[in-house]
Parts: C-alpha cells; sequence; structure tokens
C-alpha cells in the first residue's frame, strides 16, 4: 500500500462493514425521526443540521489549514443576506442557496489576503474586524437589510405531502450528508493534504511545493462558501433576517464547536454542532450560564481532551476493540 492509499484509509469515515452497519442503522433511525419523536426534535435536528455544515468549514480553516478566524459571524451575514434577497427575486431554493455560498466564497478570498502575510492571533484579531464590519454595514444599510422592520425570507414550500417541518428537516439532512461525503473527499485529495502541510508547518510545506497563497486563499474560500450555505440555510429556517443575529457570539459558537468537537474532525464538526445546540437547549431556564459553561467546556477539552469529542469517542471505540486484552 502506498503512501497516497495509506492517507485515504487513515481518513475514511468507515473502515469496517460494522461500522458502515451501525451507519445505517443511524441514518434509518434519523430518516424515521419525525414520525416517532416529538415535533421539537425536529426542529433541533434541523438546526443541529445546518449548524454542522457551518462548523465544518469553520473546521477547514482552523482545523485542517490551522489559519484562525473570528470572522465567520460576518461570512454567514453575507450568505443569509444574499439568500433572503435572491428569494425574494424568486430564485428557486438551490440556486439562491448556491448564489450565498458563492458570495461568501468570493468575501472569503478577499479575506483571506490577510492570511498570506499574518498568523495567530494577528489573523485572528484581522478576521474580527472583519466579521464586526460586516454587522456594521448590515446594521446601518436599510437597502441591505431591510431597515428596521428587517428582511423577510419566503418560505420553502412543502412537497410529497409533509409538513413544512419535516419537508425542510429531510432538505437540511441530505445537504449535511453532502457536505459530509465531499468534506471528506476533499481532505483525502492533495488539496486536504496541503491544508494539513501549512497547518504543521508553511515554510516546511513551501520546500515541498506547496503554494501558500494559492492554498491559503482557497481554503478561506472554502470556508467561506460552507459558511455561506450555512447562512443561506439559517435564513430559511428563521424565515426572517435582523443584523443583530450575525453579532461576534455567533463567531465564538461556531469556535466554540469546533475545539469541543474535535480539530481536523469531520465527525467532531457533528458532535461540536449538536453540542452548542443542545446544551442552550437543555439550559434554557438558565441561560445566563451557557457561555460560563462553553468557557469551561474549552478550558476542559483544551487541558484534558485536545482532540474534543471526536478524540474521545475514538479512544473509547479502541478501548472495546482491544478488551479485554488492554
Amino acid at each position: 500500500m502506498d503512501l497516497v492509499e495509506s492517507y485515504r484509509e487513515d481518513l475514511r469515515f468507515a473502515r469496517k462493514p460494522i461500522t458502515w452497519i451501525l451507519l445505517g442503522a443511524l441514518l434509518v433511525g434519523l430518516l424515521a425521526l419525525p414520525w416517532y419523536a416529538h415535533a421539537s426534535w425536529v426542529v433541533r435536528l434541523t438546526v443541529i443540521a445546518l449548524y454542522a455544515i457551518g462548523v465544518m468549514g469553520q473546521n477547514i480553516l482552523i482545523g485542517y489549514t490551522g489559519q484562525i478566524s473570528f470572522g465567520q459571524a460576518g461570512f454567514l451575514a453575507i450568505g443569509a443576506y444574499t439568500f433572503g434577497h435572491l428569494k425574494l427575486l424568486g430564485v428557486p431554493f438551490f440556486l439562491a442557496l448556491l448564489g450565498a455560498g458563492i458570495t461568501a466564497g468570493l468575501a472569503g478570498v478577499i479575506v483571506g489576503f490577510p492570511s498570506i502575510r499574518l498568523k495567530g492571533p494577528y489573523l485572528a484579531i484581522a478576521t474580527l474586524g472583519f466579521g464586526i464590519a460586516v454587522y456594521q454595514i448590515f446594521a446601518n444599510s436599510e437597502v441591505l437589510s431591510g431597515g428596521r422592520s428587517g428582511l423577510p425570507v419566503p418560505k420553502l414550500e412543502p412537497a410529497f405531502g409533509l409538513s413544512r417541518e419535516v419537508f425542510v428537516y429531510y432538505i437540511y439532512l441530505a445537504l449535511l450528508l453532502v457536505f459530509t461525503v465531499a468534506t471528506y473527499n476533499l481532505i483525502s485529495s492533495y488539496v486536504g493534504r496541503a491544508f494539513v502541510a501549512i497547518r504543521d508547518s508553511d515554510i516546511a510545506a513551501e520546500v515541498m511545493g506547496v503554494n501558500l497563497t494559492r492554498y491559503k486563499l482557497l481554503a478561506f474560500a472554502v470556508s467561506s462558501f460552507y459558511t455561506g450555505v450555512h447562512g443561506g440555510l439559517f435564513a430559511q429556517f428563521l424565515g426572517h433576517l435582523e443584523p443583530q443575529t450575525f453579532n461576534v457570539a455567533e463567531s465564538l459558537t461556531l469556535f466554540v464547536a469546533v475545539i469541543v468537537g474535535g480539530l481536523a474532525s469531520v465527525e467532531g464538526s457533528i458532535l461540536g454542532a449538536t453540542f452548542v445546540i443542545l446544551v442552550p437547549t437543555l439550559l434554557s431556564e438558565y441561560r445566563w450560564f451557557v457561555p460560563v459553561l462553553f468557557g469551561l467546556t474549552i478550558l476542559v477539552v483544551l487541558i484534558f481532551e485536545p482532540l474534543g469529542l471526536a478524540g474521545r469517542w475514538l479512544k473509547t471505540r479502541l478501548y472495546f476493540q482491544l478488551w479485554p486484552f488492554r
């Protein structure tokens, strides 16, 4: 087995038949969920699905490429408002979603230029400034944001005799599967290996022939595309947009999801999205405690489990695979 095949094998989502069987059972359970679970859980899993797409994009940038960004709320807003305006013009759902992703991706290329010179906290501050600037632009532009009344987003019409909530749930679940497969293919390709090489050592990557400018900008573009799609799905879910929705706290939420779920892990992105959505839901009576819990969780993860929830899941699997010879 050559190095390329070994690398792809290491990144495979499922390596054994039993894993595929369990994944199939999980998928069947998710497809059947609207028929046996309370409607509130359908809505929660819909939000988890759309957030997981955005967290994957953030993980491509931070986890795989090592470029820290706190400006994701800006890309989220660009994607959401692009989607909203396109829907008001009568553009079909998937074309509007594609437009939201492309617009955010182009913005990501522009914001990515500082990454050629900046690293670490300096890049984080630069991207944070971008997120704040986008928020101020939308907050002070009635043409873009719809003014005080906000921007209405036409609802997605259901089909196949399903209710709107269930139809949207299936659409978002299907998109999550598509983006999960696409992400695995991306990180197992030459592009993904170039991202990892830049993260580990950009000097060594450049010596080995990796074009730093091209791949850093590409990482920002892909990550922003994911976030733009996340924004479009979020706009469709909310049905109404206001600039206050896309403040700095939204960037921090995505950052928490990446760290807690697990850096450089696709399944960790899904687990992280689940964490940041379910925790506020379960602590609805103690909303003030949610930011405190997020901060404490990051500290615990960084100190005791740097690989996040995905790392803990991997260790648990290895434990039972080796049992009782551990």
